[in-house]
């Protein structure tokens, strides 16, 4: 797609955020299934949940543009899921709870990067009066930043403390 102006910026965006997000919800799953916390565990399925949801979101803004939402492949989910897998999974890690706080840390930044892309596309629908899907895509971003919160209490109040 050739940008020519804020709307082509915000489609390409929307795309974006369509395959990071389509690549961490399956990166999230697995983090859910390593985790030995019950409550992060269960957290990390809800993640699951939000992420399906924020799609389905998603995929119908895009319809509204006729915009197909798979059409952006996101290098920076690939590496951070690739770094999820890595850390959170595959390594050696002798103790669950450091696991667990491992995961939370690979968790917290794929949430990060998906903060960070509704961020802009709700500062860019808003300048460009698409009132319907800035209303729709702060949702998004104020849930996502009740989970990434949701992740830091689950550390501090526990999981941390464990793996110390």
């Amino acid at each position: 797609m050739t940008i020519n102006n804020l709307k082509d910026v915000y489609f390409d965006q929307l795309q974006d955020l369509h395959s990071a997000c389509s690549q961490s919800m399956e990166a999230t799953a697995d983090l859910g299934r390593a985790a030995k916390n019950e409550e992060l565990s269960k957290a990390l399925i809800a993640g699951v949940n939000g992420i399906s949801e924020g799609l389905d979101v998603l995929k119908t803004i895009c319809a509204t543009h006729d915009l197909d939402p798979k059409g952006e492949h996101c290098k920076g989910m690939e590496g951070l899921v690739t770094e999820a897998r890595a850390h959170g999974i595959k390594a050696e890690i002798s103790d669950d709870d450091a696991r667990d706080a491992v995961i939370i840390t690979q968790y917290q930044r794929m949430v990060h990067y998906a903060l960070a892309g509704y961020g802009s596309v709700v500062a860019f629908a808003n300048r460009l009066g698409l009132d319907d899907d800035a209303a729709k895509l702060q949702k998004l971003l104020d849930e996502t930043y009740d989970g990434d919160r949701h992740m830091t209490a689950i550390a501090t109040g526990g999981v941390n403390k464990a793996a110390a």
